[in-house]
């Protein structure tokens, strides 16, 4: 797995000063936060915000966001110019906002309709309130990585151009992600791209947590539950993209090589390697690809997960497709995850005779390279192990800590016994 890294915004909670770029996630016990924050935003939470001036600093120019939705919804960066030359010539003032002011942290916002409770299409409407429609786009007619070839390839064409108000949102741009973990992930990997194609800078990402677990919004201080009384935390969730402090996230790219067999039904954050990839992939693992075999790279920003809580996510996933109407909120969600997590033998395996069901000591092994070595070191795992995790964050699986109270007594004691056990 390689290492880079993907910017996530940091928000304070409530009136909290926010977080600096260096300053630790918070880990309060999220279960009881979440609540707390629910119970708080029950039509109060975001009365504060003043909807106009919130408004001032956020919407672009109407050129600049008519440019912007065309160029995504015909896929063509041309479209998007033609489009903010006729808005310009509607318009006096095309360099500035509606309110004669100029655009201090233009945002653009994804939103899930499938997420957690689906509160997708209420949320929108509220948000072409807030901001605008051409801001605001539906994952299920637009792709992220459309947005960031086309919308901002449009931004970066007028800009190029010499207009330095396009310029500018380019600059300062900011997403927010209204979903669960998948769906930050998901456009975060396509945002990854401009890091590649040299793009600079990359727009930071903050969270509206409308998923079922939101461990990336928990760990980012975004909250870990969509509010009750969510129509006003709204505000309160955009004026924080705003002000937030911009912190960096690693992000790790994983690779699955099969022997033979393709995979028909790929995630958003997996796609096929291309036949140099596969060259430089075999030689760090010092083996060889067939030409029957199969190789595919992705991108994973919370956690990768090998066994029973992966097989019981996929169920979900397919059960949420092919069923809508049972997921219809996080506790239903999480209510189903629960039962899928006994079907799937968790409490079971070693009683189990269905090889999909047994300990991962039978199906799998473990190898891992340790710095400055050059060999592969198979790892014994005991019978009992029903899942491998590989986390890169604080919560797991809807706000569990399994990295133990973080306090500096705790940490000052694993430091200890790293130390005993290197010397």
């Amino acid at each position: 797995m390689e290492r880079a890294e993907a910017e996530v915004g940091m928000a304070g909670n409530g009136d909290a000063a926010v977080h600096t770029p260096h300053s630790a996630p918070p880990t309060a016990p999220s279960a009881r936060v979440s609540i707390w924050e629910s119970v708080r935003a029950c039509g109060v939470w975001g009365r504060d915000v003043d909807k106009a001036e919130l408004r001032r600093r956020v919407v672009m120019p109407l050129y600049a966001r008519r440019a912007v939705a065309a160029a995504v919804a015909e896929k063509d960066e041309a479209a998007g110019v033609a489009a903010a030359a006729a808005a310009r010539d509607e318009a006096v003032g095309g360099g500035e906002g509606e309110d004669g002011l100029e655009v201090v942290a233009p945002m653009v916002v994804f939103v899930n309709s499938k997420s957690g409770g689906r509160h997708g299409p209420e949320l929108k409407v509220r948000l072409h309130e807030l901001i605008s429609k051409e801001q605001v786009f539906d994952l299920s007619t637009v792709k992220p990585s459309d947005f960031v070839r086309y919308g901002l390839g449009c931004l970066e064409r007028l800009a190029d151009q010499g207009d330095n108000c396009a310029k500018d949102i380019r600059a300062n741009l900011r997403i927010m992600v209204a979903g669960g973990d998948g769906t930050v992930g998901w456009v975060l990997g396509c945002l990854q791209e401009l890091n590649k194609s040299k793009r600079e800078p990359v727009p930071p990402t903050g969270i509206i947590p409308l998923g079922t677990g939101n461990d990336l919004a928990r760990s980012f201080g975004w909250g870990g539950s969509f509010p009750f009384g969510w129509r006003s935390a709204v505000k309160r969730y955009l004026n924080k993209a705003v002000s937030a402090s911009v912190v960096h996230l690693d992000s790790w790219q994983a690779v699955i090589r099969m022997p033979e067999g393709e995979i028909t039904e790929l995630p958003h954050a997996l796609k096929k390697a291309e036949p140099a990839d596969q060259l430089e992939f075999s030689k760090a693992s010092g083996s060889e690809l067939t030409e029957k075999a199969s190789c595919y790279k992705g991108v994973f920003y919370n956690y990768l997960s090998i066994g029973m809580d992966a097989q019981v996510a996929y169920g979900f996933h397919h059960l949420r497709d092919e069923k809508p109407y049972l997921a219809q909120g996080p506790v239903a969600n999480k209510l189903i995850y629960a039962g899928y997590s006994c079907t799937q033998g968790w409490f079971c395996t070693p009683c189990t005779a269905s090889p999909q069901l047994r300990g991962l000591r039978n199906i799998l092994r473990l190898y891992i390279k340790r710095a400055n070595c050059s060999e592969w070191e198979q790892i014994q795992m005991p019978s009992s192990v029903r899942s491998i995790v590989v986390l890169n964050l604080d919560n797991y699986a809807s706000g569990k800590h399994p990295w133990g109270d973080l306090k500096p007594d705790y940490l000052e004691k694993v430091l200890l016994k790293l130390i005993q056990t290197t010397v």
